[in-house]
């Protein structure tokens, strides 16, 4: 059997296809035939809270929880967009919630499990928004905010996501290879799979003077990527967008 992983969807009503796509890919047997599906955040654009009305959070429940029912086990780990994803919606999706830096037995093989974006150390305006992002006094008083605000406030850090995206400079975005080494250290581990860079890749080199990889799930705005595990290895593959 094959465990497969998936991040970096950013499911949006601005591209429909997109979630079509998602909604087909969790009917089928390449799915509904694994030993567990794994999403590694930024499964959505946006998440304003468990209590969102709109129709794309049921669809998106509704798909997953049919993934369940199936009695393949679905394992979320929130990313910088949806972080807020709380305990009602993962009984409504019928999904685990992971923490991230989470070290989960694979094949006999333990692996660090991360979204990605505590790597990326060089872009240090970043990481001192997702700390104020992550405390959860702060996500306490967000959360309760009328929906309208909370929807206004999602399309305001949307755009300033992008105007820092456009400005950074493109090498701090990615990760450091120094924190890489202090997490696996840390973890135990030798191998790691995260997203959030959208730069699909296996890299390879070594730790304490053992071999160690670090596999990079990409996105789906242009690779539709998916990680394929087995006893035999992984592959990363890309599912057609069009």
């Amino acid at each position: 059997m094959t465990t497969l992983f998936i991040a970096d969807l950013h499911l949006d009503d601005a591209r429909p296809e997109i979630t079509e796509l998602f909604e087909r890919y969790l009917a089928s047997p390449e799915v509904r035939q694994a030993e567990a599906l794994y999403i590694l955040g930024d499964l959505v654009e946006a998440w304003v809270g468990d209590d969102d009305d709109a129709a794309l959070p049921t669809r998106i429940a509704d798909a997953l929880k049919a993934v369940r029912d199936a009695g393949v086990p679905v394992y979320f780990m929130p990313g910088n967009r949806d972080f807020l994803v709380g305990a009602d919606y993962a009984t409504r999706a019928g999904i685990e919630r992971l923490d991230d830096i989470t070290v989960h037995t694979l094949y006999g093989q333990p692996t660090l499990l991360m979204h990605g974006d505590l790597l990326c150390t060089d872009d240090a305006a970043y990481q001192a928004l997702r700390r104020q992002l992550r405390n959860p006094q702060w996500q306490a008083q967000v959360l309760g905010l009328p929906l309208p605000i909370r929807r206004g406030m999602a399309a305001k850090a949307r755009e300033e996501s992008r105007q820092h995206t456009g400005s950074a400079r493109e090498a701090i975005m990615d990760v450091n290879q120094t924190a890489v080494e202090d997490a696996m250290r840390q973890a135990g581990v030798h191998h790691l799979i995260h997203g959030h860079t959208h730069r699909p890749a296996v890299h390879h080199f070594d730790i304490d003077g053992q071999p160690a990889s670090r596999t990079v799930l990409g996105d789906w705005y242009e690779q539709g990527s998916v990680l394929k595990l087995d006893a035999d290895g992984a592959r990363l593959e890309g599912l057609p967008l069009r």
